[in-house]
């Protein structure tokens, strides 16, 4: 027998390598196979792709903490599947009209360079996840069923996951995800790469699930972390992949991955070693991911190609003045203004409004920037947005009003949804009013909030 690198052992790990690996390779071989598997399957069989992708995650896991941790695992799962998936279409009747086409397409010599490897063939696995993506956002499924849909198929996340992301049931999940497929099979979504009109509509919807989903991890909406790396870093890595492809090599596209990658770089530094949060004046920028910063700069470079100027092209030109400031005084904070100025004009929501208030405030002062926000169209959907308050409470507090800033603060601090963000409310409190503790702060900013 024949042993190849991907037979060979590294010695018997613990049991806690052997899950930390098995979720690293999941996270990364999981879309790959699944799509690559739909494509071959049908895209009505889509839940036999992801029980042979489960199946190849459970021989894994029982096998690698015995024999040790294949010292190439992506090609260990690869090879896993593919003996699943043969085993699968010859037992299910469903396949048996198409069985040799299937297990000719599943079964290729990956040592014959001539051969169509469903496999092997990088690009061709490329454009199964590409199409994927299509299929997770196409319009006949409901906007918050596409991110949960991405996550399933293409990021590897569990169900259990996905629910702990968006502070839901895994129930919930379960059956939003469930009546996608259905929808998927009910419409004969085709499984493949829109192009002309089509490919514009349908590249705006996979846009807006990415930027969607990195916002989710870059700043989640509950619980307990501020911070969820793990959704920047898959949008960061479907962007990448999309704007490879001459599908999505569009200048949003590029625009969007900058804006993701300049933001992303950041995370490091966004956060004390406790979990608060830090602002960008009291960020360490050395933590800044330099590596990162200099993709951003070159996908916001290929972004300029055309005429074309998106909502991704001025946020990430914000992104961008923010990460090439040597510090928080150095920030070009007229270019910034300017960037929100003509974003205003593409959206005027009073969140995008509010930030640019903040910009404003940097520039002409704080009085300007209580102005500004007096003057937010829609004003009254921020309401109940923690950040208003908190921004007005920095404004006065600038002017030295501090009774106006402590209630602004309190206000602030019932809305805050995120322990971190109530900590630091806490904290601005403190600073004004002295005396009380951080926790006595935070206690009666959850009774508040209760109430």
């Amino acid at each position: 027998m024949t042993t190849t690198r991907s037979d060979i052992k590294t010695p018997v790990p613990a049991s806690g390598e052997v899950t930390q690996v098995v979720e690293h390779c999941f996270r990364h071989e999981s879309g790959k196979i699944i799509s690559t598997l739909t494509r071959i399957f049908g895209i009505e069989h889509i839940n036999r792709a992801e029980d042979v992708v489960q199946e190849t995650l459970a021989k894994a896991l029982q096998t690698w903490p015995y024999y040790g941790i294949p010292q190439n695992p992506a090609a260990w799962i690869t090879q896993v599947a593919k003996n699943l998936a043969l085993d699968l279409i010859r037992r299910e009747k469903i396949f048996h009209n198409k069985e040799i086409e299937i297990a000719r397409l599943i079964d290729q010599d990956s040592t014959d360079a001539t051969a169509e490897n469903a496999f092997n063939d990088e690009k061709e696995i490329t454009d199964d996840r590409l199409r994927m993506m299509f299929v997770c956002c196409h319009p006949v499924l409901p906007q918050e069923a596409h991110v949960a849909l991405a996550l399933k198929t293409l990021c590897g996340f569990s169900p259990g996951e996905i629910a702990r992301a968006f502070l839901t049931s895994e129930a919930a999940i379960a059956k939003r995800l469930t009546r996608a497929k259905q929808k998927i099979r009910d419409a004969r979504v085709p499984f493949e790469i829109p192009a002309g009109e089509e490919l514009a509509q349908r590249l705006d919807g996979v846009l807006q699930t990415l930027y969607l989903l990195f916002n989710e991890g870059y700043k989640a909406s509950t619980g307990d972390q501020l911070i969820r790396e793990a959704l920047c870093y898959e949008a960061i890595r479907l962007g990448g992949l999309l704007a490879k492809h001459p599908a999505g090599n569009r200048p949003r596209t590029h625009a969007l991955l900058a804006l993701m990658l300049l933001n992303g770089a950041r995370l490091p530094a966004r956060q004390d070693p406790e979990g608060n949060i830090l602002r960008l004046q009291e960020q360490a920028r050395s933590s800044w991911d330099q590596a990162m910063i200099a993709r951003g700069l070159f996908h916001l470079m290929q972004s300029m190609a055309g005429d074309e100027i998106s909502e991704y092209h001025l946020q990430a030109g914000i992104a961008a003045c923010h990460c090439g400031a040597k510090d928080y005084e150095s920030t070009d904070w007229p270019q910034i203004l300017s960037l929100y100025d003509r974003l205003v004009e593409l959206n005027d929501s009073p969140v995008i409004l509010l930030n640019r208030a903040i910009a404003l405030a940097n520039v002409h002062g704080p009085s300007a920037g209580i102005e500004a926000v007096q003057a937010i169209k829609n004003r009254q959907e921020l309401n109940c947005y923690y950040l208003l308050y908190a921004v007005l409470g920095e404004f006065e507090a600038d002017l030295n009003n501090k009774e106006a800033a402590r209630n602004y603060f309190r206000k602030s601090l019932e809305l805050a949804t995120i322990k971190s963000e109530q900590i630091f409310m806490a904290n601005k409190l403190k600073q004004l009013d002295g005396g009380a503790s951080n926790e006595t702060k935070l206690r009666q900013g959850r009774k508040g909030a209760a109430r």
